[in-house]
């Protein structure tokens, strides 16, 4: 059981030399929700999603993926190789279809596995995390959404973001999710414990190497690329925080080329963290939508 969250319990999965790291909650014969974080975090940003998913009656699994807390660090971190871990993740578990919440960059793996594993996804939800062809319908449209993006430039420069980043003991991301987080949902031994996961061997280095590369994958054409991703067909919600630092609502305006079944709910005041920024509200639309309501 996790010291952290009351009624977890921890577990790894090890595919292909690659172990991830997880914390699950409720019955497991219950219908399996699989729930993947974005940067620079891990399972911890769901830690009032879970609870409530469980009382729901859902099994909720959220994984520390590829790079991220006590998860394997070594790579390729291409969007194809994120997706497959997803594949593997479910496999590993016993899982051939379930539905799939992410966030922030765990919601671009999330559209690219719903596109990729049409057959594996029941539903699925992403929260402030762009679709791929909608964000960069997004960057030619405008230069708004090209200026927030520009820790996607400066996280290409080797060394110098790593250390940007422990500086000061942490100091930049410690501030950014007291800026970004209401101090009720977030408190300093909860920034404890995000450091604590960003000073995992070498776990700086390999969440910002998701970035690293990411312009090339982005407009790609071939095999793995985004430029070329199929239609999604599984219903799907977006949830958005429209008060979002790195992610303009921009994002989801073509969206609906991109995807068949689609609700989008905007968060007024959300920030870019709306699974923390307003669990409430949050919850009150996640349920009922993964229960088809």
């Amino acid at each position: 059981m996790s010291e952290w969250l009351a009624g977890s319990v921890s577990g790894q999965v090890t595919f292909e030399g690659v172990t991830l790291n997880h914390e699950a909650m409720g019955d497991p014969a219950n219908p399996p929700v699989i729930l993947l974080h974005g940067f620079p975090e891990f399972w911890y940003s769901w830690r009032y999603q879970m609870p409530a998913l469980a009382d729901a009656g859902f099994y909720a699994i959220a994984p520390d993926q590829r790079g991220y807390n006590r998860s394997s660090k070594q790579g390729p971190f291409g969007m194809k190789r994120l997706v497959q871990d997803v594949a593997q993740f479910q496999d590993t578990l016993g899982i051939k279809r379930c539905a799939i919440v992410g966030h922030d960059r765990g919601g671009a793996v999330p559209w690219t596995f719903a596109a990729a594993y049409p057959e594996r996804v029941e539903r699925l939800v992403v929260m402030n995390g762009p679709h791929p062809r909608a964000y960069m319908d997004a960057c030619r449209k405008g230069f708004k959404q090209i200026f927030k993006s520009w820790y996607f430039f400066f996280f290409q420069l080797p060394l110098i973001p790593e250390w940007t980043l422990r500086a000061n003991h942490y100091k930049a991301l410690r501030s950014m999710f007291r800026k970004l987080v209401p101090p009720q949902y977030m408190s300093d031994r909860d920034i404890d414990r995000y450091v604590d996961a960003w000073r995992q061997p070498g776990a700086m280095t390999a969440t910002i190497n998701w970035y690293r590369g990411l312009p090339q994958q982005m407009f790609r054409r071939s095999a793995g690329g985004s430029a070329t991703l199929p239609n999604i067909k599984a219903p799907s919600c977006v949830i958005w925080g429209m008060d979002d630092h790195a992610l303009d609502s921009s994002c989801n305006d073509t969206l609906d080329k991109y995807v068949d079944n689609l609700v989008v709910h905007n968060l007024p005041g959300g920030s870019h963290f709306v699974q923390m920024y307003d669990p409430p509200a949050v919850n009150a639309l996640l349920i009922p939508f993964l229960k088809g309501a």
